[in-house]
């Protein structure tokens, strides 16, 4: 299994996923239409791991939560509690720099209909794995939805029955915090499963956390 941290351009692992990219190279060649790599400083406490890149979104524009509605308030809310700064204007060239955090993506690879199977969530987590070993001063992991949740666990070696998801919920992993949210996307807003306040509760349990490290 791979024990780097980002896939190659053209990873060959999950064929659904190099078939899915090779459609939308040929219907979109100037996207990214590739693996999305993580993206903020190597020496972040922080690390906030979604699901997958969208379509439209870091499919698209080549950085994780960018070009698509998750990214708003996701980028919003960093800012908030200054795990970020400069201007989100929804491509990879702004001003916006993450601030002692790290954002990442279960799966790295677009899937179709944004549902990675079971087998490429498994085929991806060793990337996962290698990212989270890759920061060696770590403190705090979010987890962006149920997937996210599980795939942390199991690059943990972690058994899912011992740490139940939950919006809110805080889960101790060794040496590491690992706090659950619902994700992001325009569907759990717009359906109020998710409210920009539920969401920011988190991030200043987060940031309480992170603050009160020696």
């Amino acid at each position: 299994m791979p024990a780097e941290a980002e896939p190659a351009r053209d990873c060959p692992l999950c064929p659904r996923l190099v078939a899915f990219r090779e459609q939308w190279r040929a219907a979109e060649p100037g996207w990214h239409n590739a693996p999305v790599p993580s993206f903020g400083p190597l020496n972040g406490r922080l690390l906030i791991v979604g699901l997958a890149p969208g379509l439209r979104g870091a499919n698209r524009t080549g950085r994780p939560f960018t070009g698509d509605y998750a990214g708003e308030l996701l980028y919003d809310t960093l800012i908030r509690y200054g795990f970020a700064t400069g201007r989100f204007e929804a491509r990879p060239d702004d001003t916006l720099r993450l601030v002692d955090s790290r954002l990442t993506n279960a799966v790295r690879c677009v899937p179709p209909e944004n549902k990675p199977t079971t087998q490429e969530m498994r085929t991806c987590r060793p990337f996962l794995a290698a990212t989270i070993g890759l920061l060696p001063r770590l403190s705090a992991i979010v987890a962006l939805g149920k997937i996210a949740h599980d795939q942390v666990l199991a690059a943990h070696g972690e058994r899912l029955s011992h740490h139940k998801f939950a919006h809110g919920a805080v889960h101790r992993i060794g040496d590491l915090v690992l706090f659950d949210s619902y994700h992001c996307s325009r569907y759990n807003t717009n359906t109020g499963v998710l409210t920009p306040e539920m969401f920011r509760d988190v991030f200043a349990k987060v940031r309480a956390h992170i603050d009160a490290l020696v």
